[in-house]
């Protein structure tokens, strides 16, 4: 085999499945057909929940972007309060996708995974052993082989389409438009966002005095989305909106987008997956596609390194597919919403709704609960039946602040690795006997105590914290069976060691 894993797609998912892998000291490649990063940022935000994962591997200090407290569900008047979410990521980070895509590769890169631009997947095959690539580069068309393959080479998917996995859903009903340009006469704040019978529009200020314009023109929303924009079409939009163009000149980039709504029947056909637009694409709504992809790739990085080092349970592979599918059909609705909200009509009953459903999101509750659902926090991955049932199973696990022998930590920072913590709180007699012996370089185990006040952490004894950041399982103060129950989830998730992983 010439890698363990190639990776078809370069974006900030293929690239964040890269560093994941590179991390466990997987062989992996990424083939690329552009020259350099994109020099158009698609993206706009990091969402809390992808920040906090790229906190598990010390990546987010390393972005360089404006913390913002508040998103937005379809446009709405009234904001989504994210500083309520309790996080020290309580916030979408306003940063250029190509700011974030360099940053992965960068790091990526740094761990050793091998990154091939100006390279054209030509097919993809496979079988029992493994899988084969013909592509084509600067040097010509040539072969390469690997244990796995995976398809992060967005909506046009040649990986999803050679393995023959269908991708159903609802085409295209309507598209919107948008353009990064400069103005003349911009908005007080440099922010507008405006919804009235001509259309919905959103003006956002970006860097080197340039503004993304994003809008749906009542007017021009059946225009199919391979039509391309012109520079009079955006401006004659957002004059009719407004009243005014805002002094628009200079378009660097101009696109226009639809709102199919597509998924990737299964994740996964033999030795090749799927993850980001690969596997689900949907309408732009709350800028959640870049981040649904880059905690998909950390999902399954690890899980792709459990199988090639020899000691993954026979059913983790497929709790790749078993646990992103149903996150993504939510996506997929929220975005449907989304995509009715502010672009299904533009009448007087569309506007009186809207305002309703503002006033409604003025309610905490309401609020906090579509706040935790656009950031990620809401996710619970089923949890495992062979464990005693816990309220912490299958959540995502909170950057406690612990104390430990040595002092205090964030208790991301024991996730750098990218292996597993096997978190006690109770060193009685039924913990020392469970791990007496345990020998697994992926599991580290630490004692500590927690410093802040976290009522729904208050009665557990121990926790297996998977890489991804998310519990596997916990057990309580009163648990009976401490020793058992702690060995057999071990064993249950971690398997038996059987070669060198990196950790």
């Amino acid at each position: 085999m010439n890698y363990e894993v190639i990776i078809v797609g370069g974006g900030p998912v293929g690239m964040t499945l890269a560093g994941e892998l590179a991390l466990a000291g997987v062989k992996n490649c990424v083939l690329e057909r552009l020259k350099s990063t994109i020099s158009q940022s698609r993206a706009l935000t990091a969402h809390p929940r992808t920040l906090e994962q790229l906190d598990l591997r010390g990546l987010k200090d390393k972005l360089n972007g404006k913390p913002l407290p508040t998103g937005h569900f379809a446009a709405l008047d009234t904001r989504l309060d994210f500083s309520v979410l309790k996080s020290s990521s309580n916030y979408t980070l306003y940063i250029p996708q190509h700011d974030t895509e360099k940053v992965l590769e960068e790091w990526a890169i740094s761990l050793g995974a091998d990154i091939r631009r100006e390279v054209e997947v030509i097919s993809v095959g496979q079988d029992e052993e493994g899988v084969a690539i013909v592509a084509s580069g600067t040097q010509g068309e040539f072969k390469l082989t690997a244990n796995y393959l995976v398809g992060a080479d967005g909506a046009r998917s040649l990986v999803r389409k050679q393995a023959g996995i269908p991708f159903t859903g609802t085409s295209e009903t309507l598209t919107g438009m948008l353009g990064d340009v400069e103005l003349d006469n911009p908005p007080e704040f440099g922010v507008l966002s405006s919804y009235n019978e001509y259309g919905q529009l959103m003006v956002v200020p970006m860097a080197k005095g340039m503004y993304r314009i994003v809008l749906i023109d009542a007017e021009r929303k059946s225009v199919p989305k391979e039509e391309p924009v012109t520079f009079e079409e955006l401006r004659s939009s957002v004059e009719r909106m407004i009243g005014n163009d805002l002094g628009m000149r200079s378009p660097s980039w101009l696109s226009r987008y639809g709102n199919a709504t597509l998924q990737a029947d299964r994740y996964r056909e033999g030795r090749i997956f799927l993850v980001g637009d690969a596997a689900h694409i949907h309408f732009p709504a709350g800028g959640q596609g870049m981040n649904v992809g880059i905690q998909e790739a950390v999902n399954l990085g690890w899980k792709l390194a459990a199988a090639l080092r020899g000691w993954a349970p026979k059913w983790l592979l497929d709790s790749y597919h078993n646990e992103r599918f149903p996150i993504n059909t939510a996506l997929l609705k929220n975005t449907i919403v989304q995509t009715f909200l502010m672009g299904g009509e533009f009448s007087p009953r569309m506007i009186e709704l809207r305002a309703m459903l503002s006033d409604l999101l003025q309610v905490p509750e309401a609020n906090a609960q579509l706040a935790a659902q656009i950031s990620a926090f809401n996710i619970r991955y089923e949890t495992d039946n062979q464990a005693p049932e816990h309220p912490l199973n299958g959540v995502r696990f909170p950057a406690l602040n612990l104390h430990l022998d040595g002092g205090t930590c964030s208790a991301y920072d024991l996730f750098r690795a990218g292996g597993f913590v096997l978190l006690n709180f109770v060193a009685d007699e039924g913990f020392e006997q469970a791990i007496r012996g345990l020998n697994l370089p992926h599991v580290q185990i630490i004692r500590a105590s927690i410093k802040e006040n976290y009522s729904e952490w208050k009665d557990v004894h121990t926790a297996l914290i998977r890489p991804d950041g998310y519990v596997a399982w916990a057990i309580s103060h009163t648990e009976t069976q401490s020793k058992d129950i702690i060995k057999q989830g071990i064993h249950r998730w971690c398997g038996e060691y059987k070669g060198l992983l990196t950790v």
